[in-house]
């Protein structure tokens, strides 16, 4: 088995560690805190990131990058999309080895409105791995680490790299597809934060299955209209990484963008919600990329625009709602483009 090295020690990237750790791997497990690399290793445990799972003795923690890095055979990057560019940066004066590069982090870069393989394009020499995979899917990390059946994707513009870190991951708790549409799939992972904060102020407002429902549907031709306009298969977002990805995520208290969306909703204001939860929500950050993206595009996302209009220009979450539903008469179901219009949905 090989060595992996996996960076961010969070509940996601202690639970994909944790995997890595069933699967026989020598697992290197960075943290930027010393204290925290200190607990692994002497307990076994991330008690504040995955509470109550005894991790496996093939992983040990690190705190210096360098050591983390030696000769692994892939580098998997779970850190916060707002990171990803300074460990990067690190990486590329500390790696002097190709190898097998996958991220697992779901967000989409504001201003620059890249997606986190792009970022990583951009800060990375490919000699050093290649292409990027991208791991996604509808995954608690709680799930995960109590080895709970879990499904998710590897997409990868190229497919042996792709199928490597399907092979990496794959057990009998958590299986791994492969999708060759890694905008479909970074976008779906990215997206969906933002309806779970809707379907968490949703249901911070006691309106019900029926308005949540209705929410996380319309919220899913959202995504399937901006990621068409990027390049996307609309096919994506009916899979794993899209509407499977919007379930778990819109409908569970362990979901933090629905903890912060129900906050929201119950009248907290955003500094405080953001306090309060400890951790950080992807969805606020991603919020203002897409409202973005849709302005530069001419795409038109009215529960992502309220959402931001709601995180940053102080709209309250009724005026919100009272304000989608009262938007002017239109169908439900939208034209495939041309391409696509003649393939079996």
């Amino acid at each position: 088995m090989g060595k992996v090295a996996v960076l961010g020690a969070g509940s996601w990237g202690t639970a994909l560690a944790l995997v890595l750790g069933d699967n026989q791997h020598e697992v290197r497990l960075w943290t930027h805190r010393k204290e925290q690399a200190k607990e692994i290793n002497e307990t076994h445990m991330n008690e504040r990131y995955l509470k109550g799972i005894e991790l496996p003795k093939q992983i040990t923690a690190y705190h210096d990058l360098q050591k983390a890095i030696n000769d692994v055979e892939a580098i998997v990057l779970v850190v916060p999309t707002k990171a990803i560019r300074e460990v990067c940066q690190q990486l590329k004066g500390l790696l002097h080895h190709k190898v097998t590069l996958i991220h697992a982090s779901k967000g989409i870069e504001p201003d620059s409105l890249k997606r986190v393989s792009e970022v990583i394009e951009e800060e990375l020499p490919k000699d050093l791995y290649g292409e990027v995979v991208v791991l996604s899917g509808p995954s608690h990390a709680e799930e995960v680490g109590a080895r709970h059946p879990t499904t998710v994707t590897v997409s990868s513009t190229d497919e042996t790299l792709a199928q490597h870190a399907q092979d990496l991951f794959i057990n009998e708790s958590f299986r791994v597809y492969t999708n060759p549409d890694i905008v479909g799939v970074e976008l779906g992972g990215a997206l969906k934060n933002i309806i779970a904060l809707g379907a968490g102020i949703s249901d911070g407002l006691d309106y019900g299955d029926n308005a949540k429902a209705a929410l996380i549907t319309r919220g899913l031709a959202e995504i399937a209209r901006l990621g068409s306009s990027m390049g996307a298969n609309p096919l994506t977002f009916a899979g794993l990484t899209g509407v499977g990805d919007l379930i778990v995520t819109c409908t569970s208290s362990h979901s933090r963008n629905w903890r912060a969306g129900h906050l929201l909703g119950k009248g907290y204001k955003l500094e405080d919600v953001l306090d309060q939860m400890g951790m950080v929500v992807e969805g606020v950050r991603t919020t203002k990329a897409a409202h973005q993206l849709s302005a530069e595009r001419g795409i038109e996302m009215p529960i992502t625009n309220g959402i931001y209009n709601l995180l940053f220009n102080q709209k309250k979450p009724k005026d919100v709602v009272d304000q989608l539903m009262n938007r002017g008469k239109t169908h439900e179901v939208e034209e495939l483009p041309d391409d696509l219009s003649n393939q079996t949905l």
